[in-house]
């Protein structure tokens, strides 16, 4: 349905006032603001209630927007808003505090693990697979756009890219498009070459457009999936007779360096527990194979699953290693998601708590 531009500003008048005060608005006062006279403003109102977009509450004189209305507004008329620099500082300031206290919680839990067993410990917290949940495409000239993704972790991935070549605002909205259809709820590796090529033919992209954005997307992804690990008490492998040659030593602790391959170095498996204990050749990366890891998992809240574990020659004490991780992970499960929660994350009250519950046991 056709609308002009004065029904435009008309509407958008309208939305704007009637968000701030409340109260219907009538063509009196926004005879000034639109500059035509009130008997003008009149029939436009009255043909903007008929085309769906306005209503008169009972018998009032002033008009309201409809749903309809205010769909138009957002979709079309609205102005963006950008953040302040203050509202800006203020959100990274909390995410960077968030962030702070699970990163420093994933240290004192790995110096905890590793006192109580006298073995290196690691702690880490793995996010779930994130995906985006919308694209918004900025055309910002004939050689540059914006592509910003949202992902279901709620962070905002951008990237500026600039082209050798022209493109039209319809070309960059055709991808928006596309990318909102065909690319919302995948994770990285659901991103496929044939997913790509479709919607290079579908676009009718013969610039690799496509494939820059895509390749931003799955990177975009993977970093979110990123799960830093927190190393403690490394000086004690020097201590036990298996790891006193400082090559061999060393070669474990740069393996220690990527959670993922931590992860990915171990069988699957494990009982209902959450316990995984393997030893020597059971581990699948090379790096283990003289060594035995026992890990335990937890439930971190938010979507995460956390894991500490612990690492040292095949001749460890298993039973009791095994009870105290155990331990520790039944008592970060029971705070961090259980129902006894605590409204924030207070490391010293989940350590105490942590330590308290294995002495008691």
């Amino acid at each position: 349905m056709d609308i002009s531009e004065r029904k435009k500003r008309i509407l958008t008048a309208i939305v704007e006032s009637y968000i701030s005060t409340a109260e219907p608005v009538g063509s009196k006062a926004l005879a000034e603001v639109i500059g035509c006279s009130s008997a003008t403003i009149r029939n436009e109102m009255s043909e903007l209630t008929s085309m769906g977009y306005l209503e008169q509450p009972h018998t009032s004189a002033g008009r309201v927007p409809s749903p309809a209305g205010y769909r138009l507004y957002v979709n079309e008329l609205m102005e963006r808003q950008k953040l302040s620099e203050e509202e800006t500082a203020i959100i990274s300031e909390q995410l960077r505090q968030k962030q702070k206290q699970l990163d420093d919680l994933m240290g004192e839990v790995g110096r905890l693990t590793s006192s109580m067993t006298s073995y290196p410990a690691y702690a880490l917290a793995v996010r779930p697979p994130a995906a985006v949940k919308r694209f918004d495409f900025i055309y910002v000239d004939a050689n540059t756009f914006i592509v910003v993704a949202l992902l279901t972790d709620n962070t905002v991935k951008n990237k500026l890219v600039h082209l050798p070549f022209t493109v039209s605002q319809e070309q960059i909205q055709t991808l928006s498009s596309l990318f909102n259809a065909h690319f919302t709820g995948l994770a990285d590796d659901e991103i496929t070459d044939v997913l790509i090529r479709s919607t290079e033919r579908a676009a009718g992209d013969t610039y690799g457009l496509v494939a820059v954005v895509a390749a931003f997307v799955m990177e975009s992804l993977s970093a979110a999936r990123a799960a830093p690990v927190r190393f403690e008490g490394a000086s004690k492998l020097l201590n036990l007779p298996e790891y006193r040659d400082p090559d061999k030593a060393h070669a474990l602790m740069n393996f220690f360096a990527s959670g993922e391959g931590l992860i990915n170095g171990l069988p699957p498996g494990g009982d209902a527990d959450g316990l995984r204990v393997t030893i020597g050749p059971e581990n699948l990366a090379e790096e283990l194979k003289d060594s035995s890891v026992v890990m335990a998992s937890y439930d971190a809240g938010g979507g995460m699953r956390g894991y500490i574990g612990v690492v040292g020659p095949t001749r460890m004490d298993y039973a009791a290693v095994a009870a105290k991780l155990s331990g520790i992970a039944a008592g970060l499960s029971r705070m961090l998601a259980g129902s006894d929660a605590p409204e924030g994350l207070n490391n010293k009250l989940v350590l105490k708590e942590l330590k308290d519950n294995n002495d008691h046991e």
